[in-house]
């Protein structure tokens, strides 16, 4: 299909698309929304942010709606996080006015009474993390045997958090004769097993590679001493406009980076499974709105969430796995812009980068920190609470071949600045 309006569908759901922009679908869409709405299975791979979503919201509401006299929860959603629970949710709420059709969120850190009061009312949609759903199936508050259309978005990352006994569990209480469709970033052998197991003959749909990065986006590295991080960390946040996305490896290790940066003048939160769902969403919301220049995250915000027009990525800490990478990477460098990832790398972590570098088929390009660069680094703390703030332009040179070592003089591009200043600006340019 080249148009949304190139398939047969409900005319309310054809209005509905055309009332919030939905004209063009995206290669993911075109690909996978066709064998869905002939009640196909489906395996689709694709990386985050090109409209998997949709793909399964728009046919999921089609099926509900042929089959409108069914009583009960028809279709459920299982997602990794409850961000993405309630960014699904989002999507639905676009396409549903008019249909009928409600849906319940079952996620935890929400209070459960709103959630088990909408699944009470008749709800035929439930989006649901693994966590929660089997909570109320162990407390027999939730019954899946009508449930005909099973949806795993972001299956790959579920079963990285550990859910496979949940996810099994639930798969076993559906009814036997159902369409399921499986949406994942990469197909490992334990999601391989899943497939094997559960679906019927799929139809399978990749679109691009889920083994690199996004062409637009610039990979940087600098090697450098633990407990440089922050300082340069801060120098580039005063060197390059735009937002900034900082992934760690511990949720204390994100709380303490964005307290310290929110202590050194900079406007940052955190996000990661520690904090309540009412957190992680004032978070969210307020570095989306422009309230929060950084958002220092762990894993659970690499994947799923849509977050708009982010700048520039920083690996404060090495991500362990080479996939993690490709994920955090894909944050920035979306919608037709270009972004910047940008990883910090100690000597401890200098394996890590190289197997990354090997097993994705990428250079990180080295970066220089130069000495006037190192003297403004040390500065930060007094010149933070100063006015106006300077802001500075990049200028990158061309590499060197080696990789500099601890305080050594490092190899790669070096930073040239023009300075002109200004106030901080309330909200940043995404560029």
């Amino acid at each position: 299909m080249n148009t949304f309006a190139d398939l047969t569908l409900s005319p309310v759901l054809k209005g509905n698309l055309a009332k919030h922009g939905f004209v063009t679908p995206t290669p993911v869409q075109a690909q996978a929304i066709p064998p869905a709405l002939e009640g196909k299975d489906l395996v689709a791979t694709a990386q985050t942010g090109t409209g998997k979503t949709l793909a399964f919201v728009l046919p999921l509401l089609e099926r509900l709606l042929k089959n409108k006299t069914a009583k009960g929860a028809q279709a459920l959603i299982l997602s990794p996080t409850r961000e993405l629970a309630v960014q699904i949710s989002e999507t639905f709420n676009k396409l549903a006015p008019g249909t009928g059709i409600r849906a319940a969120v079952v996620v935890g850190g929400l209070s459960e009474r709103p959630q088990l009061a909408d699944i009470k009312r008749g709800a035929q949609v439930i989006i649901a993390t693994p966590g929660r759903l089997s909570d109320f199936i162990e407390r027999r508050l939730v019954r899946l045997d009508s449930i005909n259309l099973l949806i795993l978005d972001e299956a790959d990352r579920m079963l990285d958090m550990g859910f496979l006994p949940s996810i099994t569990r639930i798969m076993g209480l559906l009814a036997p004769v159902r369409q399921t469709l499986f949406f994942s970033a990469t197909i490992e052998s334990s999601v391989a097993h899943l497939i094997n197991k559960y679906l019927n003959n799929p139809v399978r749909v990749a679109i691009g590679s889920t083994t690199k990065t996004a062409d637009q986006v610039d990979l940087h590295m600098y090697e450098l001493d633990q407990d440089h991080k922050i300082g340069t960390l801060e120098h580039m946040l005063r060197i390059h406009e735009g937002t900034f996305m900082v992934f760690v490896r511990t949720k204390h290790g994100a709380d303490r980076l964005a307290k310290r940066l929110e202590m050194d003048g900079i406007s940052s939160t955190s996000i990661h499974g520690n904090r309540s769902q009412g957190q992680r969403s004032r978070a969210l919301k307020g570095f989306q709105d422009g309230e929060f220049r950084v958002l220092v995250c762990t894993d659970v915000a690499a994947r799923g969430l849509h977050i708009e027009a982010v700048a520039h990525v920083v690996n404060f800490d090495v991500p362990k796995v080479p996939e993690d990478f490709i994920h955090r990477v894909g944050r920035t460098g979306r919608a037709g812009l270009r972004g910047v990832a940008t990883t910090f790398v100690t000597r401890a972590e200098w394996n890590d980068v190289r197997r990354i570098e090997r097993n994705l088929n990428v250079r990180l390009e080295r970066q220089m920190v130069t000495a006037a660069d190192k003297a403004a680094i040390a500065a930060i703390p007094e010149r933070i609470a100063m006015a106006p703030t300077p802001k500075l332009e990049l200028v990158h040179n061309a590499p060197a071949r080696r990789p500099f070592a601890g305080g050594g003089r490092p190899a790669g591009g070096s930073f040239g600045a023009k300075k002109t200043f200004s106030s901080r600006p309330k909200k940043f340019s995404a560029r």
